[in-house]
């Protein structure tokens, strides 16, 4: 009896203890999705207040209308540029940066360390501002650059809008990165990178064969967050460009924000594609856990 009463006692305990988290979740997170999700199957869009019908079931209305728009393929190519330097530019650069700065290759390792970090401490409406007139004008410092070196030099930025900010990303984000894989570099025990080398091995052979499979969960946890990130990136996109010019810049979010927020409110639409968009945020991580399975990834 006694050993019921303490099981009970347990359970009861665990409960109290998590019961707070869950609620706090499914009242922050799980309760907001749902009603995104039954809300994109409605035609409600601000009810009387504008002069619009009482709420209804429109079935799936609202992606069909996404599917078509030739925007809706704009944005998801932009967020598909910013998913492929996230995981493809900032995690690879940040580990090399992490891996030169863990074996002491350079000196002042805890003054790159601190710059390489710097941008993740900076706002990024300050960082949006800041960029935007080093790069997004006639008379941007990056044209007075160009002109040094060819004054008959005119603003070219404008064929290709979107590569200023995949260079700012580039540059703000990695240093997240660099941290993550540095905190990760410093547990591997240094004796059996240096046992490699008594055997014969060299620094690329130590860096394939015991540091990257010990790592190999990270980088998967670091192409799950850099995937996430991507597909709500807003702010700095929003600071530096507003979707412009004739939305070529936009993304996922901004085309959500537009439908949402801009002219007369389409809200339906706007959580048909917010909906969308945690479908491919699945979709993506879900092939990223299946390539970690395929590779041997380790936790």
């Amino acid at each position: 009896m006694k050993d019921l009463s303490s099981k009970a006692e347990q359970r009861l305990s665990y409960t109290l203890l998590v019961l707070p988290a869950v609620l706090f979740y499914f009242s922050v997170m799980a309760f907001p999705t749902v009603f995104s999700v039954v809300l994109s199957l409605t035609n409600y869009n601000g009810g009387k207040i504008f002069g619009n019908p009482e709420i209804g079931f429109a079935g799936m209305v609202s992606y069909l209308k996404t599917f078509k728009d030739e925007y809706f393929y704009l944005a998801l190519k932009n967020n598909m540029y910013i998913v492929g330097v996230s995981v493809f530019g900032q995690i690879p650069l940040g580990f090399a940066l992490a891996y030169i700065l863990s074996r002491g290759l350079v000196r002042g390792c805890d003054f790159f360390q601190s710059m390489v970090y710097l941008p993740n401490v900076i706002s990024t409406v300050v960082i949006g501002i800041l960029f935007q007139s080093f790069f997004l004008n006639n008379n941007s410092v990056y044209m007075e650059i160009v002109r040094f070196f060819n004054p008959a030099a005119e603003y070219t930025l404008s064929s290709n809008p979107m590569l200023p900010i995949l260079i700012v990303i580039l540059w703000m984000y990695t240093g997240m990165y660099v941290i993550i894989f540095l905190a990760n570099l410093q547990k591997i025990d240094t004796s059996i990178i240096e046992a490699t080398k008594i055997d014969g091995a060299n620094e690329f052979q130590s860096l394939l064969y015991i540091i990257l499979p010990a790592l190999s969960g990270v980088l998967v946890t670091s192409a799950i967050l850099a995937i996430s990130g991507s597909l709500k990136s807003f702010d700095l996109i929003y600071v530096m460009t507003q979707g412009g010019p004739a939305r070529r810049t936009n993304v996922l979010s901004i085309y959500m924000y537009d439908k949402a927020f801009k002219g007369a409110p389409n809200y339906p639409l706007a959580n048909a594609i917010s909906t969308i968009m945690v479908a491919i945020s699945f979709i993506l991580i879900a092939i990223t856990k299946v390539v970690e399975k395929r590779f041997g990834g380790k936790e």
